[in-house]
C-alpha cells in the first residue's frame, strides 16, 4: 500500500492566488490533472512540502480561436477537450490527433496540455506537433510573464525552462501557413495505453507540386525533441518521389540518438524513425500537392 508523504495542499481558484502561493512556498509541486504527479507522489519519487492544485482555475482553461489570429489554449485544458475540439481538428489537426493518443480515455479526461509539456517526457505526444506548428508558451510567475517557443522549452528528460514559481498559463499557436500541411504519427508496442517508441511531426509547404518549406520533428529518440537539420536540404525545391523519400528516411536515422529500454531497442527506434519520415512526408505531400 502506497501512503503519501505528508504535504500541505492548496486549491486556489484564481491565477493570481496560485502565483502568490508559488512565490511564497518552498519545495512546492503543481498539480493540474495529476496523471503524472500523483504517481510520483505515491512512489515517493518526489516529496514536496506543498502541493498547489491549479485544476480549479477557470482562467487557465479553454480554447480561443480567431480567424487569421491562430489559437490560444489554456494550460489546464484537458487533452480530451483538445482531442474533440472541432475547431482544433480543422485548423490544427496534427495537434488534436496527438492529444487523442495520450494514454487512455480516462487519462485524457484528466491530463492537461500544460501538464504534458511540463512533465517533459522524451516520449510525450504533444511537443512534436506543437513545434511543427511553431507554437509558443506563456510562462507566468508573480514577478511577470515571458514567452518561449516550444522548441526551446524542453531541455531533457523531465527538465525544462520553467523557473521557480513559474507555470505554463497558455499555449499559443500561430495562424497556419498557407499551402502547408502538418502530420503527426507514432509507433508503439500496442494500439492504446502505450508509451511511444518513436513519434514524429512533419510540416510541408508545397506550391505547384514543389516543396517550399519543410520541418521534421522527432520524438522519443533523444532526451528532447529533435528538429531535423538534414531533411529540409534534401526536400526543399523538389517534388517528392521515392528517391527523395528514401533519402529523407536515411537522413532522419542518422540524426537521432535513441536508447534501448523495455519498450524498444535503439536499432528499432532508429529504423522506426526512418519509416515515420518516409510515411509522413509522403502523406503530407499527397494531401497538399
Amino acid at each position: 500500500m502506497n501512503i503519501l508523504s505528508p504535504f500541505d495542499y492548496f486549491a486556489p481558484t484564481t491565477k493570481a492566488e496560485a502565483l502568490e502561493l508559488l512565490a511564497t512556498k518552498q519545495n512546492v509541486k503543481v498539480l493540474a490533472g495529476g496523471t503524472d504527479l500523483v504517481i510520483q507522489l505515491k512512489e515517493k519519487l518526489v516529496k514536496p512540502e506543498s502541493v498547489v492544485d491549479i485544476s480549479k482555475i477557470d482562467e487557465l482553461k479553454g480554447i480561443t480561436i480567431k480567424k487569421g489570429e491562430g489559437a490560444v489554449v489554456g494550460a489546464c485544458t484537458t487533452n480530451a477537450t483538445c482531442e474533440f475540439s472541432e475547431e482544433l481538428k480543422k485548423k490544427y489537426p496534427a495537434f488534436a490527433y496527438a492529444c487523442g493518443e495520450i494514454g487512455g480515455p480516462q487519462i485524457r479526461e484528466m491530463g492537461t496540455v500544460g501538464g504534458n509539456l511540463s512533465h517533459s517526457s522524451p516520449s510525450a505526444e504533444t511537443p512534436c506537433s506543437l513545434i511543427a506548428y511553431g507554437a509558443e508558451l506563456i510562462l507566468e510567475s508573480k514577478s511577470g510573464k515571458r514567452t518561449i517557443a516550444v522548441k526551446d522549452f524542453i531541455h531533457g528528460n523531465r527538465q525544462n525552462d520553467l523557473q521557480a514559481g513559474e507555470i505554463i498559463t497558455q499555449i499559443v499557436l500561430p495562424e497556419p501557413k498557407a499551402k502547408t500541411v502538418v502530420k503527426y504519427g507514432y509507433i508503439g508496442l500496442r494500439k492504446a495505453m502505450e508509451i511511444d517508441a518513436a513519434n514524429m511531426a512533419v510540416s510541408l509547404t508545397v506550391e505547384g507540386g514543389v516543396v517550399k518549406d519543410a520541418m521534421v520533428v522527432m520524438g522519443s529518440v533523444f532526451i528532447k525533441p529533435i528538429i531535423s537539420e538534414k531533411i529540409p536540404g534534401l526536400i526543399i525545391g523538389k517534388k517528392v518521389d521515392d528517391a527523395v523519400l528514401k533519402a529523407c528516411g536515411e537522413a532522419a536515422m542518422t540524426e537521432v540518438k535513441p536508447i534501448t529500454d523495455v519498450r524498444a531497442s535503439a536499432d528499432y527506434r532508429r529504423d522506426t524513425i526512418g519509416a515515420l519520415a518516409r510515411r509522413l512526408i509522403k502523406e503530407a505531400y499527397a494531401e497538399i500537392k
